[in-house]
């Protein structure tokens, strides 16, 4: 999603939207997609609820598939909007990335070491990152794509590792996957903010809009608790959020204003938003 047609750097190609899916089922896309398959077997991990593990193997398909002119490839997800203009962050053989305070290789050493041997290196070598956002060249991700397949579906079938990591396994699948081919990120806090906690956007690239935004009418955060005026992806499972959405109140931080406007400017612009 973009805030605005100037939000992306001029150097980017058109988004392709890699979408995994049953191929009995229909889906209407306003971008370019490449539609991958399911993980082969189906297996129990996905359909225990954990489907995050069919984005390693979409990558796959598609670098194997996909006729990719440019070099370098962005990894973003549904939940990005772009608010500033994305140069590319990469620097050569290093890829960019955004490091999430909750990714922690050095505090799970015990359970990091059965996927990163101790010949490998200190576990400080795996950067506290996931797979998005990330800026990484072409060649280098086609090395990197089966090795994190295969490390998270290694770490799924772990009850101890699938109990430690749990959401964000398959976050640890590629960190450990880039430390095994000897893959270090330059990591970038202004890749990426995440409101409500993040509260201005100033030169950051991208709001990440993965929390519930939950306000009184005085502009103060009830964080878990629902608000007077509140913005949540998770209230918008079944269908896109309605055209033209209350502005927060004042006193609410920039970034969610932001946010909210950006999401108004796309329900705006986008044909037939209502009847996807």
């Amino acid at each position: 999603m973009h805030s605005n047609p100037t939000s992306v750097n001029k150097e980017v190609a058109p988004f392709p939207h890699l979408l995994c899916h049953d191929p009995l089922s229909s889906i209407l896309v306003n971008v370019i997609s490449a539609i991958e398959h399911l993980l082969p077997w189906n297996n129990d991990k996905t359909q225990e609820g954990y489907i995050v593990l069919n984005r390693p193997w979409a990558f796959v398909q598609w670098l194997e598939k996909a006729t990719i002119e440019e070099e370098y490839i962005l990894m973003a997800e549904p939940d990005h909007i772009f608010v500033n203009p994305l140069p590319n962050l990469a620097h050569g053989d290093h890829p960019a990335a955004f490091p999430f305070f909750y990714i922690k290789p050095a505090e799970n050493e015990k359970i990091m070491r059965k996927y990163y041997p101790e010949e490998m290196g200190p576990v400080t070598n795996v950067d506290p990152i996931g797979n998005s956002p990330v800026i990484i060249k072409k060649s280098i991700l086609e090395k990197i794509a089966p090795t994190w397949m295969n490390v998270s579906l290694r770490m799924k079938d772990d009850p101890e590792t699938d109990k430690a990591f749990g959401w964000v396994l398959e976050m640890y699948g590629y960190a450990v996957a880039s430390a095994l081919h000897g893959v270090r990120h330059i990591l970038r806090k202004d890749f990426m903010l995440q409101p409500p906690w993040d509260l201005e956007v100033g030169n950051k690239f991208i709001i990440h809009y993965t929390y519930g935004c939950d306000y009184n009418m005085k502009g103060e955060l009830t964080y878990g608790k629902i608000g007077e005026w509140r913005f949540d992806k998770r209230s918008h499972l079944r269908g896109p959020p309605p055209r033209n959405l209350s502005l927060p109140p004042p006193g609410v931080p920039e970034s969610v204003v932001r946010l909210v406007k950006a999401v108004n400017e796309a329900s705006a612009n986008i044909p037939n938003w209502d009847t996807q």
